[in-house]
């Protein structure tokens, strides 16, 4: 790795003496030339020089939101500069996502193996998307369910001959339009009729012989919900 400056913005002394530390044992090609405990602080830094890495923290003077101004600020100053998020909000993925959306190269949480020289040496090289332990675990779990949700709905679809309309049409009547409209989209050519029929046929198939009395269009679309063949969280309609 070659030699590289940095600011450090950390507002909890103790803790600033600990990054210090790592920096001073584990990353002898960094050079700390300033550390910042505020916003403040920080733009008086960036006035004496820009450094190759900012090492920042979300949370500072009591304030979660702070840190993700501060990186998307840097981001459109100095788009070169390398931000990596140092943080001990480690239960607040909500504030996860906007420091990434606002252009961090990656977050390393303050919990388990913390700050290491491999993190580091990764923004330094250009990747992004840096992540430790804690949250790569979740990124895992995420990607698990999600790619689990995904084949029980593909399974779902080819076990019930769902088609593209089949799925149009009981998607739009899980988000409360009603035959007319759903008639009217764009996308969809069948008229009032056709989807009368449609929505018996899909009856036949999605309910068992027994199961098939009284169902109207809320019984079929929480069939449809229970079978995986609609996603609860996209449900978006098509343009109309």
């Amino acid at each position: 790795m070659q030699p590289f400056k940095v600011i450090i913005v950390e507002d909890v002394k103790l803790e600033l003496k600990g990054t210090e530390e790592i920096f001073r044992s584990e990353i002898p090609e960094a050079e700390v030339i300033a550390t910042a405990a505020n916003e403040s602080q920080l733009w008086t830094a960036l006035r004496q020089g820009v450094p190759d890495l900012v090492l920042l923290d979300l949370g500072l003077g009591g304030s979660t939101t702070i840190g993700v101004d501060i990186c998307r600020q840097l981001r459109a100053l100095h788009p070169s500069l390398k931000v990596l998020i140092f943080t001990g909000e480690i239960l607040n993925e909500r504030l996860w996502v906007d420091a990434l959306q606002a252009g961090a190269d990656g977050i390393i949480l303050k919990t388990g193996e913390l700050l290491t020289r491999n993190d580091v040496r990764q923004v330094m090289d250009g990747r992004r998307l840096v992540f430790n332990e804690p949250i790569m675990k979740k990124i895992v779990e995420r990607f698990i369910r999600s790619v689990s949700a995904e084949t029980r709905r593909t399974d779902a679809i080819i076990d019930y001959n769902i088609d593209e309309y089949d799925e149009r049409f009981l998607r739009h009547l899980a988000l409360g339009y009603t035959k007319d409209m759903i008639a009217a989209l764009r996308q969809m050519p069948f008229g009032v009729k056709s989807l009368e029929k449609r929505q018996s046929e899909l009856t036949q198939r999605l309910f068992g012989e027994n199961e098939r009395n009284g169902v109207n269009a809320t019984r079929l679309v929480t069939r449809a919900l229970q079978l995986h063949i609609l996603d609860l969280e996209n449900l978006e309609p098509d343009e109309e």
